[in-house]
């Protein structure tokens, strides 16, 4: 299950690509313009991106050529859905930083069977490995240890650690928290996620530290 941020500012073709991506058991926030994106983009990092290159505020390929440059989203999976069909536009769109093209108008099978063969392609590349002071979590293995120590933790638990250690120094909402970790963004349910970061700080011991709270918003790693 892969969150999916759609920026796409026809809402018909917004609708069914959300629609076909949710019935394919992923999560997706869709945005109708370029600020809205951005700003969701500060909370959370997707796992792909379907951009449009029509945008009432913003191009789609000045959108890919920011996201390049960014450290942070700099290998964040980008589809380009849009209506121009020539081959200059579609080798200007790859040359810019896509992974991918689909033209306008598409059939929902091409949709999911592109998105598959990305996100496929892109699990691969993700490091299995990630470290962050003396935590190391081991995905390959599902393995988490501090100081060389193996530490015990529920499946929520871990999910929730990955998570915060895959956005390091991104300070997540728990609204985000709750959408990737629970697959629901229902705000009363954000004590669920206070409740496991508590559990979570206690059982990393000493390092649990590096797990800090930020006030009215949620959780960062650092």
């Amino acid at each position: 299950m892969a969150l999916i941020y759609i920026v796409e500012d026809d809402s018909s073709i917004r609708e069914i690509e959300t629609i076909a991506l949710k019935n394919s058991n992923h999560m997706v926030c869709a945005f109708e313009n370029a600020k809205e994106f951005y700003k969701k983009l500060e909370e959370m990092i997707p796992d792909l991106l379907l951009l449009d290159i029509m945008l009432p505020d913003e191009n789609g390929y000045n959108i890919v050529k920011k996201l390049r440059a960014d450290p942070v989203t700099k290998k964040l999976p980008i589809i380009m859905v849009t209506a121009k069909s020539t081959e200059m536009d579609m080798i200007k769109g790859l040359d810019d930083g896509a992974d991918d093209y689909i033209k306008k108008p598409f059939s929902v099978m091409e949709l999911i069977t592109r998105v598959r063969a990305l996100l496929r392609r892109t699990e691969q590349e993700k490091k299995t490995v990630l470290h962050i002071g003396n935590i190391v979590l081991d995905h390959e293995r599902h393995v988490v240890t501090v100081d060389g120590q193996p530490v015990e933790l529920t499946y929520k638990e871990y999910e929730l650690l990955r998570l915060l250690m895959i956005n390091s120094s991104i300070v997540l909402s728990r609204e985000t928290i709750m959408l990737h970790v629970w697959g629901t963004d229902f705000e009363g349910e954000s004590r669920t996620v206070d409740m496991h970061i508590k559990t979570l700080r206690q059982k990393l011991g000493d390092e649990g530290s590096r797990i800090r709270t930020v006030r009215s918003v949620g959780y960062v790693i650092e």
